[in-house]
């Protein structure tokens, strides 16, 4: 017969069984990755930990139920029909060089509709040469004032299911200095201060955005330096939001969005 404390005792360790296990469940079965075709390229610079991170995000995606391809060289943009093939690309390659008809595989694919992810280097800094791939990704990487520093995001979009509920937070990385589309949906920004660079003390930044290319939904965070970036709760929470919106690029509509930065010569941001 069992008795009350055994009945609390069975009581509490169901609803801890049900906590790590049925709620994932519930997670994965609900999760945008769900059934995606995720093609993972990796590789370029490795100061950034390419690895690294493939081996963080990797896992989690095919958690969330998504088939993912793994490739550490650029000839899979050319080797795979990407536009039939994949619905998401994550791409975590910085510097390099990409060859034409890779870069123009990458660039069609997204236009028509598979979406793209990825952070920092991986995605902002990739092919320096190629100005219509900075032109689909939203922004390029110029400088990053002191290196490892501390600073601030600031969660500036407190609606967009992205950054939703999440509060503002600190990192100690690479504060990136970027040069952006004026008209990307930007989620959070960082303020420079003058130390080490005079002329940029006061300046705002955006650090993670939404934008559109083509038919196909671009993401981009200019956080992840290396992979313990992602220990920040906050950061990691935005690239896996991020990864999740951009999956969905075949399967819903875009939200529709204007925020330029200058409308009849004047900033409305400034006011």
């Amino acid at each position: 017969m069992m008795t009350r404390r055994s009945f609390f005792l069975v009581s509490v360790a169901a609803l801890i069984i049900f906590f790590f296990t049925g709620s994932n469940a519930i997670a994965q079965d609900n999760s945008p990755l769900k059934g995606k075709r995720v093609l993972y390229v990796w590789g370029g610079w490795m100061g950034h930990e390419p690895d690294k991170c493939r081996d963080i995000f990797v896992p989690w995606i095919e958690s969330e139920g998504a088939k993912v391809t793994v490739s550490n060289t650029l000839d899979s943009y050319t080797s795979f029909d990407l536009k039939n093939e994949f619905d998401l690309i994550i791409q975590a390659w910085t510097m390099g060089t990409i060859t034409g008809p890779q870069e123009k595989a990458l660039e069609e694919a997204i236009k028509s509709g598979v979406g793209l992810a990825g952070w920092h280097g991986g995605l902002g800094d990739s092919f320096r040469n190629n100005t219509e791939y900075q032109f689909m990704v939203g922004g390029q990487w110029v400088a990053h004032p002191g290196g490892v520093i501390d600073y601030t995001v600031n969660i500036t979009d407190k609606k967009d299911p992205v950054t939703k509920g999440l509060a503002d937070f600190a990192m100690h990385s690479e504060q990136y200095y970027v040069q952006v589309d004026p008209n990307v949906k930007v989620l959070a920004t960082t303020t420079f201060t003058d130390k080490n660079a005079s002329w940029i003390g006061g300046n705002i930044v955006p650090v993670a955005w939404k934008k559109v290319y083509g038919k196909g939904r671009v993401f981009y965070s200019s956080l992840g330096h290396v992979a313990s970036d992602f220990n920040v709760p906050q950061a990691v929470e935005i690239q896996k939001r991020g990864i999740r919106w951009a999956a969905m690029s075949k399967f819903e509509p875009m939200e529709a969005w204007k925020q330029p930065a200058y409308k009849n010569g004047k900033n409305p941001r400034s006011h």
